[in-house]
């Protein structure tokens, strides 16, 4: 008899990254005879994505509870759901979802997360209730594996999921990706010294602007657009929008330079061959960097890096280091049989 499996997480948000992790979540329940379904905000985006799959809203309680009852497995994941400093309620709602597997004696699986941080007493309390009632738990940090070790739950570490995706080799043309997203220190200033770098360095060279998130990066990637064409009009610009995740894999695999702020947007970048500048605005992205041995760009220095780290970059270097981190799917898989 084929299994059910549901699955929560933050889809149908047309996060990058997030559509990237249920797509090989998906696709790897599929080829095991997984009958999927998925909690989602957009239901008409997620199912144009995927064939043979089920679809229920995010705040459809009757129908969330009805898919978790019929469902073998309840899979929560990737990504970082599990913290409270984006928000208590978001917590609060990944925790309920859980607690519906548990109360119908649903297998729990807690799939490659961050967990944490949680500052408040009652979110650590429910989420380490909560996980300690978890099935099997796989995390994407250590952080949170010695936070879990610490509550006394066990878990595997492993990478991000998005490691796992497959893409083909393509010959790159004389493009730069720029993938910008809303932050503090994004900020007009730093935006004009972004142009005047690409400016100086990458002068005839094509620039593909990626919105992985309108919501979050459109104004952003729209200001940055105008800076260089201040500094020159007659710059060749695409600003991409509203893009699918194999959309956005192919602009970036096509490029020959990466300058890229989102931690999966890094990823597709090192799977498909780019030299990459890392722009560090999240201590994930720095742990990167610093692993595959990337320049990085602190958004508050006052000096961009020496161009030098970039063009010279030898990929070769870190694909030695791709070829050993895989996302290994073997201990999730045997929990199904």
């Amino acid at each position: 008899m084929r299994k059910r499996f549901v699955l929560s997480g933050y889809f149908g948000f047309k996060n990058f990254g997030d559509e990237a992790i249920l797509s090989v979540l998906v696709e790897k329940l599929q080829s095991i005879g997984g009958v999927v379904s998925v909690i989602t905000s957009d239901i008409s985006y997620t199912k144009s994505k995927f064939k043979h799959i089920f679809c229920v809203k995010t705040f459809d309680l009757l129908n969330i509870i009805g898919a978790i009852k019929k469902s073998d497995y309840l899979v929560s994941g990737g990504g970082s759901l599990l913290q409270d400093v984006t928000s208590f309620k978001s917590l609060v709602y990944y925790l309920f979802i859980l607690s519906i597997g548990l109360i119908f004696h649903k297998k729990n699986i807690i799939f490659a997360q961050g967990i944490g941080p949680v500052n408040s007493n009652l979110g650590r309390f429910l989420t380490r209730l909560i996980l300690k009632r978890a099935y099997y738990i796989s995390v994407r940090d250590e952080k949170s594996y010695e936070l879990l070790k610490n509550w006394g739950i066990n878990c595997d570490l492993v990478c991000d999921p998005v490691f796992g995706l497959n893409i083909e080799p393509i010959a790159k043309s004389k493009k730069v990706c720029v993938q910008l997203r809303n932050f503090d220190s994004v900020n007009d200033l730093f935006l004009s010294k972004l142009a005047g770098f690409i400016d100086k360095n990458f002068s005839g060279y094509e620039i593909e602007v990626c919105s992985l998130q309108d919501s979050i990066d459109l104004d952003v990637c729209k200001n940055f657009c105008e800076k260089l064409r201040e500094i020159d009009p007659y710059y060749t610009v695409n600003l991409h929008k509203n893009i699918d995740s194999n959309k956005v894999i192919s602009i970036i695999s096509s490029c020959e330079y990466l300058i890229g702020m989102r931690f999966h947007s890094l990823i597709i970048g090192l799977l498909s061959g780019c030299k990459i500048l890392a722009l560090n605005y999240d201590p994930k992205v720095e742990k990167l960097a610093n692993k595959f041995n990337l320049p990085c760009q602190n958004l508050n220095d006052q000096k961009f890096i020496n161009s030098a780290e970039l063009v010279n970059q030898d990929v070769s270097d870190y694909k030695k280091i791709l070829e050993k981190t895989k996302f290994d799917w073997d201990n999730f898989l045997n929990v199904f049989k």
